[in-house]
């Protein structure tokens, strides 16, 4: 493929053709007339050998290859617009910018509320916008990282990217205050005969793995994809709940809970922000790097719950 001889724009088109299917609609979207979209998907057509858009009746509908595209292209098109926003030099104080960051509620609630208030006192033009981190982040973690602009996740889980480490954390039990069979501390054998709230994505899975080397298996009763509801699901049952003891601390205000140690020597979580190598050199994002370090490394000298 040379793509000395593809036009760049035709990716623009591509991705609201195959997100509108529908041509005048398409060309409203990037301010083009109707005749202008249609020479546009002609020329798709020819290069892909395919029509992407099908007319069944009286709309259109994506062929299989529209279809496979159709993330495709919305994904070349985030990673062409933050290749081209790079810049040489960069002043927070004036800029104007939105950051996207994928996290968990755990880490947003943690680290992205004091990230926050650090850019809202130095960089009043600057904006962040948090996502949920999605299911498929391990199996394709180089197609998130590249449509956004850093992924907060502890070690273990994901390598290969540069990271900047942030801080750390430790993980506490959560039971009831008026747990029944619950004192000042759990046994082993408790973490196995009560039942269990877990977050229910596949990248807690550092701290899941160290219960299947102690030959526990956690009862599970309840899951959640929010660790900020956990407690809540805790409070006023026999349940128990591996949390970070960071969240703990924050949300131990909100459900009649408390924390306890683990009956083990639990590994400790290490937060990182992890990113594309694309963005290595760009001036606002060596910023936000540093800028989140800088954080990190003021909540290291917090205790951890």
């Amino acid at each position: 493929m040379n793509l000395s001889r593809l036009d760049l724009n035709l990716v623009v088109a591509l991705r609201a053709l195959l997100e509108e299917r529908n041509v005048t609609r398409a060309g409203q979207r990037v301010g083009l007339s109707q005749p202008a979209m249609s020479a546009a998907l002609s020329r798709l057509r020819r290069h892909f050998g395919d029509d992407l858009l099908a007319r069944v009746g009286g709309h259109y509908e994506l062929t299989a290859l529209g279809q496979v595209l159709l993330d495709r292209a919305s994904t070349a098109y985030d990673l062409l617009e933050r290749l081209f926003a790079s810049q040489a030099d960069f002043d927070p104080a004036t800029e104007s910018r939105e950051f996207k960051l994928v996290a968990s509620d755990y880490a947003v609630a943690v680290f992205g509320t004091e990230l926050a208030r650090v850019v809202h006192q130095e960089a009043p033009g600057i904006r962040l916008r948090f996502a949920q981190t999605p299911t498929t982040v391990v199996d394709a973690t180089d197609s998130l990282l590249s449509t956004t602009d850093g992924l907060l996740m502890p070690h273990g889980v994901i390598s290969d990217f540069p990271a900047t480490d942030l801080y750390q954390d430790r993980w506490v039990f959560l039971v009831a205050e008026d747990h029944p069979s619950v004192g000042d501390r759990l046994t082993r054998e408790d973490l196995a005969r009560l039942p269990w709230v877990t977050y229910q994505r596949t990248y807690d899975a550092p701290a899941v793995r160290q219960l299947g080397m102690l030959g526990i298996e956690p009862r599970v009763e309840v899951s959640v994809d929010s660790f900020q509801i956990i407690p809540l699901l805790v409070s006023g049952t026999r349940r128990i709940a591996l949390v970070q003891a960071r969240l703990a601390r924050l949300l131990a205000p909100l459900a009649a809970v408390r924390a306890v140690e683990p009956p083990y020597e639990a590994v400790p979580l290490s937060e990182a922000l992890w990113w594309h190598p694309v963005h290595t050199h760009d001036a606002a994002h060596i910023w936000l790097r540093e800028t989140a370090a800088r954080v990190g490394r003021r909540m290291a000298h917090e205790p951890a719950g």
